[in-house]
């Protein structure tokens, strides 16, 4: 495996990683950039090409919703694209259960493109558009499910898009946009044939304008919505009347010739063959090897849960969702179903820790509500033992416990020994985010339930498609119940040409893992050197406050899931997060450091955020209050060559040191 180099700096808004259609991050050079863009700045937001796709809504995905509004719309209204009659009425729903209702209605959109479009480009691409056009992948029409509400309600709903991850994936609208005759977002590309050729072509686009309607039931208790980043408003889309004269084939050969090339001359597998892509990434998630993997036939398969006469997770165990958020916002639903199913009362749940901040969300605007123990420390264990021991039995019993391991950002891992017992005793059900551990490094099956992971992150690595898995425990005494919900109520929303993409993304993974854990070991044994933490060495002149990566954060209780041995360096992953003796020098370590900068994590290539910032901008005391400074600086370590991290990261440190320095003298 070739080491990856220092990449070239990334101006503000241009996508993570550089020209990439379908990029998962963004980037923010400087601290700055951050709070702008937290503030909806112009000098920020205008120039904004892409996202985090949870926060910020593709261009692609704004382009179709503006032409859906403009064929289905009123003035007053916006609207948002999913993929399912299920999700949709899961939205609709969750407007409607708003204090007051807020009302919505949806509209199925089904656009299919022509049978056989005619067209003579080389025989190579022409059987590329064919495979694509014929959707052998099951792509054949694209049904889109649009729920249409009062501008006003805008935030409300972008909430919805944003904590459940169940919109429609950037890839499903630009196969959409090219259905219709229309390029990408962003595309400079000639215009487009007007509807007349289109209809001359024989595309063939239609809604069973299914609207739906229901009396609002009576609003359940929600929190405060979170502050959610600007997305550009989605106004309505006025057909171009000026079109050149490209035929509708040669549209769709320009959004699926990167397409082609992937599948002849890079390693995706066929779009046909999507089934089998979702059935590998279900096999690798088990923890089994397949031949296109790196290393397949040299090591053994990672078992999960099985031994002492156990049941070892197997592929029909593992179930595919969109993103991560959205395994665990179904992880929920899935257990408030089964606790219904038994004709119990629901329960409230229980977070666990300073948790990623959609997931305390959903366990807050979903259901009876939760309790929350911010530090995931041993004082909230006892805490959480007597909140059992003493619960208002008309409540109902605690529903479910998600935690994180580690968590995100400060890399704590929670007692699972402890929890399991109390899970044991009280009934309730154990769900564990495994994202930041990955299971490479650490083996949560044998304490929960559920395991929830964002393939999004390391299991990916390209930052260039999204994806979550759940896997049940076959060895739950929860079992049955929870897989005869999902009996009835999974459906498979993960889009085919995303599954091809984490499929291919997914062949190396181990491989990543080991040099991201050796990186991080040795960029966070430099910085925890540079920190008033380490006693080995004078405190005068440093400015690093604290290192938080489970070397120096329950190491204990992190050696309760972690392999032996260890893959790589420690096999604490490669995700750490950094703290200063002042603002100042957060700033300035941020501003100098040399890696990619924006959100997300489980890069490739290292990516840096001030994680407090973008996460948590409106609620920056409360958060302080949970031991998440404003100052933090949160760090995902890639494969760069060591001479590359160490420098970027003593370069960052001076600037930090050099800052916290002035501050003082100026204080």
């Amino acid at each position: 495996m070739t080491a990856v180099a220092a990449p070239p700096p990334i101006p503000l808004g241009s996508a993570v990683p550089s020209l990439t259609a379908h990029a998962i991050s963004v980037s923010l050079p400087t601290w700055d950039d951050n709070v702008g863009y937290e503030e909806g700045d112009k000098r920020v937001v205008d120039r904004m090409e892409t996202g985090y796709p949870r926060f910020f809504i593709h261009r692609s995905i704004q382009k179709l919703a503006g032409l859906c509004l403009a064929k289905f719309g009123r003035p007053d209204e916006l609207c948002i694209l999913l993929p399912s009659p299920r999700v949709a009425t899961e939205a609709r729903d969750f407007l409607a259960n708003q204090s007051p209702p807020l009302p919505s209605r949806i509209v199925e959109f089904v656009i299919c493109p022509s049978i056989s479009l005619p067209s003579t480009p080389a025989p190579e691409v022409a059987s590329s558009s064919q495979s694509a056009t014929t959707a052998a992948a099951g792509i054949d029409c694209i049904e889109l499910q649009i729920l249409l509400f009062d501008k006003a309600h805008w935030a409300t709903a972008k909430s919805f898009w944003q904590h459940t991850g169940d919109g429609i994936s950037s890839r499903v609208a630009e196969r959409a946009l090219a259905f219709m005759g229309e390029t990408p977002a962003g595309s400079t590309l000639p215009p487009v044939p007007t509807v007349q050729e289109r209809q001359a072509k024989n595309v063939q686009y239609y809604s069973k304008n299914r609207h739906y309607a229901r009396k609002a039931s009576a609003p359940a208790p929600v929190s405060a919505s979170a502050h959610s980043p600007t997305t550009p408003s989605l106004s309505p889309a006025t057909p171009n009347a000026q079109h050149g004269d490209e035929t509708v084939a040669d549209e769709l050969l320009t959004s699926d010739l990167t397409t082609y090339l992937e599948e002849r001359y890079g390693r995706n597998l066929p779009l046909f063959n999507a089934p089998l892509a979702k059935q590998a990434l279900k096999r690798r998630i088990a923890g089994g090897l397949l031949p296109s993997d790196e290393d397949y036939g040299k090591i053994d398969d990672v078992a999960r849960a099985g031994g002492g006469g156990k049941r070892a997770v197997s592929a029909e165990d593992v179930y595919l969702y969109p993103c991560g958020m959205s395994a665990i916002w179904h992880a929920h639903d899935i257990c408030r179903r089964a606790r219904r199913k038994a004709g119990e009362p629901e329960g409230k749940s229980v977070c666990y820790g300073f948790p990623y901040t959609d997931t305390l969300k959903i366990l807050q605007k979903w259901g009876p509500g939760c309790h929350f123990f911010g530090s995931g420390g041993a004082d909230d264990i006892d805490a959480l033992a007597h909140t059992l021991a003493t619960r208002d039995p008309s409540e109902g019993k605690i529903l479910s416990l998600f935690c994180e391991f580690p968590s995100n950002p400060l890399l704590r891992c929670p007692d699972l020994v402890r929890l399991r017992q109390l899970a044991d005793q009280y009934g309730f059900v154990i769900v564990v985010d495994e994202t930041i551990g990955n299971f490479i490094n650490v083996e949560v099956a044998a304490f929960a339930d559920i395991v929830v992971s964002s393939l999004t992150k390391i299991f990916s690595g390209d930052a260039n498609v999204m994806g979550g898995s759940l896997i049940l425990n076959p060895n739950s005494s929860h079992f049955d119940a929870l897989s005869s919900v999902l009996a009835t109520t999974y459906e498979d929303i993960l889009y085919p040409e995303d599954a091809v993409y984490l499929e291919r993304n997914s062949r190396d993974y181990r491989a990543r893992i080991k040099k991201v854990n050796d990186n991080a070991y040795d960029v966070t044994e430099y910085l925890f050197s540079r920190s008033i933490e380490d006693t080995t060495t004078p405190n005068e002149g440093k400015a690093v406050k604290k290192v938080y990566y489970p070397r120096y954060v329950t190491p204990e209780l992190y050696q309760q899931a972690a392999r032996v041995p260890p893959l790589g360096k420690g096999g604490f992953g490669g995700l750490f997060s950094v703290t200063f003796t002042c603002m100042e020098a957060s700033r300035a370590f941020y501003d100098v450091l040399g890696c990619a900068k924006g959100p997300s994590l489980g890069t490739s290539f290292t990516l840096a955020s001030p994680y407090t910032i973008l996460a948590h901008y409106l609620e920056l005391d409360w958060a302080a209050g949970h031991g998440v400074e404003a100052g933090l600086v949160r760090i995902s370590v890639g494969q760069e060559e060591e001479p590359v991290l160490r420098k970027w990261f003593e370069d960052a440190v001076r600037a930090a040191e050099e800052a916290a320095a002035k501050a003082s003298a100026t204080a």
